[in-house]
């Protein structure tokens, strides 16, 4: 998910949550919670979906005595074999074996097409029959609907769940759909999505009172995977990284970083902050962006020989307002390439008048790491031990599984599943929002289209082009050099 995040900002995945009509805040939290996976046969579904369930199971947020778990696809298959099928990705360790057994005498399997009537209306008569089960119980009927498929389709499914698969529980409850991203391929086509179906995320950064244009250099936001697309390259050609990655997730990022203290934490005053952010960001320059794509992406039988879709981008970003007005946000993310990581790192300007003279040491940073080895650190120049004045980086490190050993640090699907049947709406993307993230991509993502911008060749195991380094250095961000921090170890 990609989510979203948790920033871990998450992964967030960063969906979208829709509740029709039925939906109410006020609608109890207790009774039959019917959740349903859409492509439970697909690859998102077992790897991600699945799991993300179990683990709420396991951990007490799902009740076998609450709950069914619908998969419904296209691929004609019965219970067992779903349950087969995503058996080895259900984390359960040397203790665990009874839990998955009980977790998947939860999943039942319906097949059908997604747009075809019929199948709807037996998923409706399954999910009905669970819920007439379980009517002796007080409380709602719940149904949630995770659509772990390609955006192409959302607008019919969603018709689909719509008009055959509601809940019609006279007890109350509701219906709520969490769609994967990206949503939609542009502007236009995501106004198209919203206008049938329709949800946010907020961290609160430290040193809030330093994050401005009279201390900071430049925000880099990078994701990095050191894979390639792995068999999903005619999925992946449709959309290219910054659909994927960087209008969804990196900007979603980008809007924690820099927006102003909501009012409350309350989800409509944190997502009116992050479309005030949005909105004053300015139309993207073509020599602030540059592309790339990794030799061997078009080896890939499923991609088109000429194409131009982008695997790596690193695009530069600047926010008009009076505290980030001349600070420079790189937003950077790319397949292939030499390291798996997502941080936010925020660089200092350099001190003036260094009296030190190690400002080639490299500048101060402040570091959310996201993945791998959650952390929050501060790059420092400090002076090293000894009876000689010389100065060396170091950081003041919170690694989150050494300080906080013994504590389950949920994955971006596990908050964004419970979120949805909780009615939290703080980690979802509202309309107005997903409209002014794609005002800011649009432009851009149609000249690559139309060929006008191309994608420059990389190795895979590298950084990527090396025009993107040239760009970060002309937009004044300095790479430390001979500095990597390395994750403290459990003692």
């Amino acid at each position: 998910m990609a989510a979203l995040g948790e920033w871990h900002c998450e992964k967030r995945p960063f969906a979208k949550n829709e509740s029709f009509a039925r939906d109410n805040e006020n609608v109890p939290e207790r009774g039959c919670l019917s959740i349903i996976v859409l492509g439970a046969s697909g690859d998102l579904a077992k790897k991600k979906t699945f799991p993300a369930l179990f683990n709420l199971y396991r951990q007490g947020f799902l009740q076998s005595n609450e709950v069914y778990i619908f998969g419904y696809a296209r691929t004609k298959i019965c219970d067992d074999a779903l349950r087969d099928r995503i058996r080895g990705y259900l984390p359960h360790g040397k203790d665990g074996t009874e839990d998955v057994s009980n977790f998947l005498q939860l999943v039942k399997y319906v097949s059908g097409s997604y747009d075809d009537p019929e199948g709807f209306k037996a998923l409706d008569k399954a999910i009905s029959e669970h819920e007439i089960s379980k009517h002796s119980m007080e409380g709602s009927s719940r149904r949630l609907f995770y659509l772990a498929l390609p955006p192409s389709v959302y607008p019919q499914v969603c018709k689909m769940i719509k008009n055959y698969s509601m809940n019609k529980s006279d007890l109350g409850g509701w219906t709520r759909i969490v769609v994967e991203k990206p949503f939609g391929r542009d502007l236009a086509s995501a106004e198209e999505l919203s206008s049938q179906i329709v949800g946010t995320s907020f961290c609160k950064s430290l040193l809030f009172t330093s994050l401005n244009r009279d201390n900071i250099a430049n925000v880099q936001i990078v994701f990095r995977e050191d894979f390639g697309t792995e068999g999903r390259g005619g999925y992946f050609d449709q959309y290219g990284i910054i659909r994927d990655i960087i209008q969804n997730h990196l900007l979603q990022v980008l809007c924690l970083v820099a927006m102003e203290k909501p009012v409350s934490l309350k989800p409509e005053h944190i997502r009116d902050e992050k479309v005030k952010v949005l909105q004053s960001v300015l139309p993207i320059k073509d020599e602030e962006v540059v592309l790339g794509q990794y030799e061997g992406y078009k080896d890939d039988p499923t991609v088109p020989d000429n194409s131009n879709t982008p695997t790596f981008a690193t695009a530069i970003l600047h926010i008009h307002n009076e505290r980030w007005e001349g600070v420079p946000f790189i937003l950077k993310a790319g397949k292939a390439l030499n390291s798996r990581k997502a941080e936010i790192r925020v660089q200092f300007k350099d001190v003036p008048g260094d009296i030190f003279k190690c400002q080639k040491q490299g500048r101060n940073e402040f570091v959310i790491r996201l993945q791998p080895s959650e952390a929050i650190y501060m790059k420092l120049t400090v002076k090293q031990p000894g009876l000689e004045m010389s100065t060396a980086q170091s950081e003041l490190d919170l690694s989150y599984r050494q300080r906080y050993q013994g504590v389950v640090i949920p994955e971006a699907y596990e908050r964004l599943i419970l979120d949805t049947i909780k009615g939290d709406q703080q980690h979802f993307v509202r309309r107005d929002e997903l409209k002014a993230a794609w005002e800011i991509f649009t432009p851009l993502l149609h000249r690559i289209d139309n060929g006008e911008l191309k994608s420059l060749p990389y190795k895979p195991g590298s950084r990527g082009p090396a025009e993107a380094d040239q760009l970060l250095e002309r937009a004044g961000y300095v790479q430390t050099h001979g500095y990597i921090w390395i994750p403290p170890t459990l003692s």
